[in-house]
């Protein structure tokens, strides 16, 4: 049974580079992303799909042929959106040999490729680990065509998938003279460990789990600079794996399954920066150390963002609407929606129904009240918590969303555990040091 399982995987991986050219010119990015001639723009998020779970035994390679059933059945269901979001955690790092870590990512975008899919990827916390990165990764992605994730920050502290993507009008000629409709920006809040990297007991050393002020600050003067070239705001939308603050802070206000439905399992989430204290340490003596509040200024303070994209907490899939200061907090929320997606993989942890959050751009909407629409496509084909994030999201009621179990005999569930010394999570029940 192992040996039949491995056998698949590697046929899947041997079979995509068999019949489709890998690109290795890194500034081919393909056509401009644009709305359909109807108008409309599709997204479909895969959050969490942690591929590379204990490859040596049979329910490893198990959940990853799994995850990748998932993908497909979401993309038939879905026929085709404009762009997939590759949400965090793509790879359980811990898990995977530095000589085979990356070759995870050509069974995860197997689908896309096929289907002539563009993508683009933030990259988590598991996906930074001591033999693989967010830069290894991104090596990998580049590889296929129509991945559009880069990278427009360096630095050592800023990770990786930092950018944003223009989507513009069905009827633009070239992006050199049309204003883009719609801004999707991207970016990476780091965490899990330092690539290759181990002090001088031969500990591997944590890298901090929120997006650094250097890109905050690349993030408002980009904006800026897109204002003034085409002289107006921009709607936009962004991803980032790890949610911020604010989230917990709205949790904690009370998740109501009318208004906000989605479930809401992970009570209290890991947010950005948990575990850390004020003046960087790690050391277990601090609950939250609150680097992320530059973050949260920037994107409470952008005109024209709508909504923010988050995973990490598998057991959350909710959407809440940020106005106002809120116990606890320093920033006050200017009616962002922060939204959770749905866990996608068989890996980490959880056994909630898998699926994908849609989110629908059209252009009428975004111009007349910038407004989306998102809702969960499940694995069994359901849509649950289809809502419109509109001026009176959070007031209109909306059916409960129910949370539905995944029955497979062959997985490994594994639960949320605490990290030792401190009070951040972890997807892994037991972790190997490779």
């Amino acid at each position: 049974m192992k040996f039949a399982l491995f056998a698949v995987a590697f046929f899947i991986t041997l079979s995509l580079q068999r019949t489709l050219q890998h690109r290795t010119d890194q500034t081919d990015f393909g056509a401009p992303l644009q709305f359909k001639k109807d108008g409309t723009f599709q997204i479909s998020i895969f959050e969490d799909l942690h591929f590379g779970e204990n490859a040596w035994d049979s329910w490893g390679p198990q959940q990853d042929l799994n995850s990748v059933k998932v993908i497909n059945q979401v993309l038939d269901a879905e026929k085709g959106p404009g762009l997939v979001v590759l949400n965090g955690d793509l790879i359980t790092g811990e898990n995977t040999y530095l000589e085979n870590s990356t070759a995870y990512v050509d069974q995860i975008v197997g689908p896309l490729v096929e289907r002539g899919l563009s993508w683009a990827s933030t990259y988590g916390n598991h996906d930074h680990s001591f033999n693989v990165t967010g830069a290894t990764i991104l090596d990998r992605e580049r590889r296929w065509p129509n991945a559009r994730t880069m990278r427009m920050v360096f630095g050592d502290d800023a990770g990786v998938s930092n950018y944003y993507l223009a989507v513009y009008d069905p009827a633009c000629a070239s992006p050199d003279v049309c204003a883009p409709e719609l801004l999707l920006w991207f970016f990476d809040s780091r965490g899990g460990w330092h690539y290759q990297q181990k002090d001088a007991e031969g500990n591997k050393i944590g890298q901090p789990d929120w997006v650094d002020v250097s890109v905050v600050n690349w993030f408002t003067q980009t904006n800026a600079e897109l204002t003034n070239k085409y002289q107006k705001t921009i709607p936009s939308l962004a991803f980032v794996h790890i949610p911020t603050n604010a989230s917990l802070a709205l949790q904690e206000a009370g998740v109501d399954g009318h208004r906000q439905p989605g479930i809401d399992d992970d009570a209290p989430l890991a947010q950005q920066a948990q575990g850390w204290c004020p003046d960087g340490r790690d050391d277990g003596t601090c609950a939250y150390g609150g680097q992320d509040v530059p973050f949260m200024q920037a994107v409470t303070t952008t005109p024209g963002l709508i909504a923010v994209f988050s995973g990490h907490d598998h057991g959350d899939t909710w959407c809440y609407k940020w106005d106002g200061v809120l116990p606890g907090m320093t920033v006050a929320g200017n009616g962002l929606n922060l939204c959770f997606g749905q866990h996608t993989g068989y890996g980490g942890y959880g056994s909630w129904e898998r699926g994908s959050r849609q989110v629908l751009v059209t252009l009428d909407k975004l111009k007349e009240e910038q407004a989306v629409e998102t809702w969960i496509r499940l694995e069994s084909g359901n849509v649950v918590g289809h809502v419109s994030l509109n001026a009176t999201y959070g007031q209109d009621r909306y059916p409960k969303t129910p949370n539905t179990k995944t029955s497979c005999p062959t997985c490994n569930y594994t639960v949320v555990t605490p990290i030792p010394g401190t009070k951040r999570k972890r997807a892994l029940s037991d972790p190997v040091d490779l």
